[in-house]
Parts: C-alpha cells; structure tokens; sequence
C-alpha cells in the first residue's frame, strides 16, 4: 500500500492494491503494520462513522478541540469525492495551507488527517458513503467548522452548475481568520504531543 505525505504536514495519502475479478474486487483500506511505517505510528481505531451525501454536498471544514484531539482515517466505499485536507493547527510550517485526493470506489485511495487538521469534501456523485475512523469519539461540544467557502482558503468544492449543499451548521460556520481570533484553532505542538500519543 504506497503511501505518500500530502501539503499538510503529518497528513498522508494511501493507494492500496484493489484485487477485481469475476465476482467484483477485495480491498484492504487500512493495514495497521504500513499505515505505522508511514506515519511512525499506528492508528488506534475509536470509532468507524459513515456519511452518505448526493452530489454537491459539501461537508467541513471539520476540526476537533485540541486537547482531546482526534486523528482520522479518510476513504469513499461508493461513488466519488474530492477530499480536502486543511492545516488549521497554529504554528504549524503549513498553516493555512491545504491539499486534496480523489477519493473513489475504484481506487479506494484514503487520506489520514493528523490531530489538528481539518477535513472537507465535496461529493461528484449521487449517494457517496464516505467512510471515517476516529481516534476518539465525536462529543459534540469538541467538535468545530471553519467555512468551507472562506475566499482565503480557496477550497474548488462548487460544482459546475450546482450551488454547494452545506449544513445550517457549515453555513455559519466562521472564516479561518475568524476562527484564529476567536482562539478556536488547535496550536501545533499540542497536536504534535497529542499525535504522539495515540
């Protein structure tokens, strides 16, 4: 399973080996000992959650409180997203600074998103499940959005022709600037201490 470090320090993309044949295909998408070969650590799994959205549905930017912090594991099981990940962890080299990965049912490529970082994703395609596993558990109250609109990150989630489809809660969901002056953003070395220890 290759695996390559994405813009956003600490966050990887991995490429695991689809085997079709004539009754469909068998994927691994998570494989503990080459996940920890990539990252220098393994990935404790909390909590597997599931999202199915139709096409242009846009969801995040998502972020956890840090501390508790929580690490993600990233892949589509139907249909196609373009996947973000976005540095909000303050002080870090690539703050601010963004990535995307195709993520589809055919190559079943997944990103893993460090403590700190947050997701977004745009769905191409009618009923695309996307598939997370969490580090820790989703407690509402530690759970954060940074507008996925925000003209200062620039994230491509408009589809041609298709106005974005958000959440009431990603609607007002505040600009990374904003956010920055509110103190919501977790600081890099906390995230750094945080990842360590999973």
């Amino acid at each position: 399973m290759p695996a390559r470090e994405l813009a956003v320090k600490g966050a990887y993309v991995f490429t695991p080996r689809v085997f079709p044949d004539d009754r469909g295909l068998f994927v691994a998408t998570y494989q503990r000992p080459l996940f920890a070969a990539a990252t220098g650590h393994p990935f404790p799994v909390f909590q597997a959650s599931q999202s199915h959205s139709r096409r242009g549905v846009v969801r995040g930017v998502h972020f956890t409180s840090t501390p508790p912090g929580t690490a993600k594991h990233v892949y589509c099981a139907r249909g196609r997203a373009l996947d973000f990940v976005v540095d909000l962890r303050v002080g870090s080299p690539t703050f601010g600074r963004w990535d995307s990965v195709l993520l589809d049912q055919e190559h079943f490529r997944s990103t893993y998103l460090p403590v700190g970082v947050g997701h977004a994703f745009v769905a191409l395609d009618d009923d695309t499940a996307m598939v997370y596993l969490m580090s820790g558990p989703f407690v509402t109250e530690n759970e954060h959005a940074i507008s996925p609109l925000d003209p200062a990150l620039g994230l491509p989630v408009t589809l041609d022709g298709i106005e974005p489809v958000l959440s009431e809660r990603d609607i007002v969901a505040p600009t990374l600037e904003q956010a920055l002056d509110l103190g919501l953003l977790p600081d890099y070395e906390t995230s750094l201490a945080l990842e360590a220890a999973l």
